[in-house]
């Protein structure tokens, strides 16, 4: 340093060092609590019916079928499952627009799969946006 010059140190930091993770572990366990109440008490919304639908026969399974798969899938879901964006993606959906959407991949012993699940929670309402099989990304994409 030349005598008598200040120099100044500039640090750029991450926005994530600074606070945590978002959706933190708690948020996480939350929305997983919040989404089992709302699947007990039957409050559940397919947004794309006819795609869910199709992804549910490939998989042998009925419409039928989707408050057990979701209750199993949620029960033995946990964090470390969570796979969405940080933070979370909101939805363009109308009738879930601006809403967090929570992506998970769960093992399912009923089914013998992984299962990819995306939804929120809306006015105590579980609104499913996807369930189907996993679909690993395929590497270079």
């Amino acid at each position: 340093m030349v005598s008598g010059t200040k120099k100044r140190l500039t640090l750029i930091v991450s926005i994530d060092t600074i606070r945590p993770m978002i959706p933190s572990r708690k948020t996480i366990v939350g929305k997983i609590a919040h989404a089992l109440k709302a699947g007990r008490s039957g409050n559940i919304v397919l947004v794309a019916p006819d795609i869910i639908a199709a992804d549910l026969m490939n998989l042998g399974r009925e419409i039928g079928e989707i408050p057990d798969i979701l209750y199993e899938l949620l029960e033995n879901a946990d964090p470390k499952d969570y796979t969405g964006t940080r933070p979370p993606q909101r939805s363009y959906e109308p009738v879930i627009s601006g809403c967090e959407l929570y992506a998970f991949k769960t093992t399912s012993k009923t089914i013998g799969c992984t299962i990819y699940y995306k939804f929120t929670i809306k006015d105590d309402t579980l609104w499913l946006v996807s369930l189907h099989k996993d679909r690993p990304e395929k590497k270079g994409k």
